[in-house]
């Protein structure tokens, strides 16, 4: 577990770490809510992006563009209480932005097997999610006499 603080000469307090930290009060009463820069946000974007598109090879160039896409994402609230990502429980909605903008550029560099490249990338994206929801198999029941 680590935990970097770093104050910028604005004097906003830039924290991250590989583990989730409480909130934050500075002296002044600002109030700053550390981020998580652990594995959450790019291998899994990139992982999806990878086998929807099915990428031949995974460059390090795909890893430069999931950064730059996600940092794309970090909002001025986000950035207003010290984060340098999005919020995790938005992270379904993340990575599916961050894998777009990695399969763009897997097809930027010739390395999609998935050819055409599909019209609607966000739908064709979101219909290869894991979904677990399942349907029942339990049969109706009912209570004798009714």
């Amino acid at each position: 577990r680590y935990l970097l603080r770093g104050w910028i000469s604005s004097g906003i307090n830039a924290e991250y770490g590989g583990s989730p930290f409480p909130q934050y009060v500075a002296e002044n009463g600002s109030v700053f809510q550390p981020g998580q820069g652990n594995n959450a946000y790019i291998f899994p974007a990139v992982a999806l992006a990878v086998m929807c598109c099915g990428s031949i090879r995974i460059p390090d160039d795909l890893f430069l563009r999931a950064a730059e896409a996600l940092a794309q994402l970090v909002s001025e609230e986000d950035l207003a209480v010290g984060r340098v990502y999005p919020r995790l429980c938005d992270i379904k909605e993340i990575s599916i932005k961050v894998a777009m903008a990695v399969i763009e550029r897997c097809y930027e560099l010739n390395l999609a097997t998935v050819l055409p490249m599909p019209e609607d990338l966000e739908s064709f994206v979101r219909s290869q999610l894991y979904s677990n929801a399942y349907p029942s198999f339990i049969p109706e029941t009912y209570e004798y006499g009714q």
